[in-house]
Parts: C-alpha cells; structure tokens; sequence
C-alpha cells in the first residue's frame, strides 16, 4: 500500500514541508550570522515553554510559542545590535534549563493525562498531527519563511557587513530582534517535526551543507530550504519503510548524513562577502 493511502503520512508530508522550508532558510541566517548557539538555547527554551503550557493546562503549541518569541526577544534586546551573544544568552540558560525541569515536575506530579506528552516534545510527534493541525504548522511555517524572504535582503547585508549596512541606514538591530522573533517562532513549530532535543540539527545541518557548496548568498538561501524540504521528505519516508525508526530520527540522519558527505568532499568557502555598491 502507498504511504499516500494514509492520511498519518500525508499530514506529516503536509506539515513537515513548510517547516522544512522555514526551518532552511532561517536556519541560513542563523548560520551566517554565526548565531548557531541561538538555535540550540531555543530548543532548550522549546521543551520549557510546552511543559510550562502543559503544567498550566493549556495547549503546548501556546506554551511553544510564547516561551520561544518571548526568549528571543530578550536577548535580541540585550543583545549587541539585535544580535545574540553568548553572554546574553547564558545568563538566561541555566534558569531556563532549571524552569524546564520543574515544569517537567510539575506535570507529571498533578495527574497529567497524556503521560508521553513530555516524550512527543523532545522527540517530536509528526506522525500523530491531524489535517488541522498539519495545515496549521504549514500555514505558520510558510508564513514565516515568507516574512524571512520579505527582509532577507537588508538582513544579508546587515549580516554579512554590519558596519557598512549600519553606515547606509539599514536599521541593523530592528532587523537583528525582527530575525530572531522569527527564529524563535520557527523553532516552537520544527519542534513539532522534529522535537526540541533535535531542534538544532534541521536549523543547522542544510544551511551548513548549503554554505559549503556555494558562497553566493541568495543562492546558498535557496539550496539550505531545498535541502531541507528534500531531507525532510526523505525522513519521512524512510521511517514510514521502516516503522522502528522514529521520523525525528530519520530527518535527522539524512540530514547529518548529506552535511557529512560535502564535509568529506567540499572544501570550505570563504565567508560570503558582498560589495557594498550593490546595495
């Protein structure tokens, strides 16, 4: 029987590509702008946020969402220039790690009802979604990388010379909250796909795989979301051939595996460098 016949796979199919795409091309951005260590507290902040929801007896997804905007607003903030810095963002982690494991506490101490609900956010549970939730997660993803794709030009600029793009009055740190407020709304939904433990791999794996097989920006943006959608798809029909591997986990290898594959036999490119009379 095909895997279309059921509806469990075309609703991951369906949800798990406009995350894919959302997750490429902020995942390029995040990337470059050497914000990789951002990716990895938001995962962190993801796993808190739907505990907190589930503790508080609301849906997860709000949880989600407003731990994850919330967080990278603060340090988007406190930040340099809307940039997360490693400062800004350790002297919130701990705290949050410490939140999450009481939530964590919390809920499995008063009764929950759904006693996997803390096993399907760090795992994720794409397999599980209905048709409107899956048309949900694409929708909100889509959205999201459409809002990426409106300010990627002056946040390339902003990211590849900060000092020039400040010089020609682009508004640097609004861009830098802006791209980070994004970020964080691309993680609370790619930890529905992949869950929050995993979160950073879809974000980091094809953007790296796309940076070192071209330094042409817009190109590079291009070729990290179509990796991503193309690793997705892959995934998922992998774990639906065999049934004992998780989805998350098959995202995530062929992901891992195709980055170690250009590892292996692409050299590194220099940093992206755009001249500034192109802007």
């Amino acid at each position: 029987m095909s895997a279309f016949s059921h509806p469990f796979f075309l609703h991951a199919l369906l949800a798990g590509t406009g995350i894919a795409f959302a997750a490429g091309l902020v995942g390029y951005f995040l990337v470059l702008r050497a914000q990789v260590f951002t990716g990895d507290a938001l995962s962190h902040v993801a796993f808190t946020g739907a505990l907190a929801g589930l503790a508080l007896g609301y849906d997860l997804r709000l949880g989600l969402f407003a731990a994850t905007v919330v967080f990278a607003l603060l340090i988007g903030l406190v930040g340099n220039r809307g940039r997360a810095d490693d400062v800004a963002i350790g002297s919130v982690f701990s705290w949050i790690l410490g939140l999450g494991a009481f939530f964590l506490t919390l809920y499995a101490t008063h009764g929950a009802a759904d006693g996997t609900a803390g096993v399907g956010v760090l795992f994720g549970s794409i397999f599980g979604l209905s048709a409107g939730q899956a048309w949900l997660a694409a929708g909100v993803a889509v959205g999201i990388g459409l809002v990426v794709l409106a300010v990627a030009r002056p946040l390339l600029f902003a990211s590849v010379d900060e000092a020039v793009a400040a010089a020609r009055r682009v508004p640097v740190r609004i861009l830098g909250v802006v791209f980070l407020v994004l970020a964080g709304a691309c993680a609370a939904e790619a930890t529905q796909a992949v869950g929050s433990l995993l979160l950073l791999g879809l974000l980091a794996a094809p953007a790296g795989t796309a940076q070192r097989l071209t330094d042409r920006p817009y190109r590079a943006l291009a070729l990290s979301a179509g990796l991503a959608v193309a690793e997705m798809w892959a995934g998922l029909a992998l774990s639906y051939a065999a049934p004992r591997l998780p989805p998350s986990f098959s995202i995530l290898a062929v992901a891992t595996a195709v980055y170690a594959v250009t590892l292996g036999v692409v050299r590194s490119r220099p940093r992206a460098r755009i001249p500034a009379e192109a802007w």
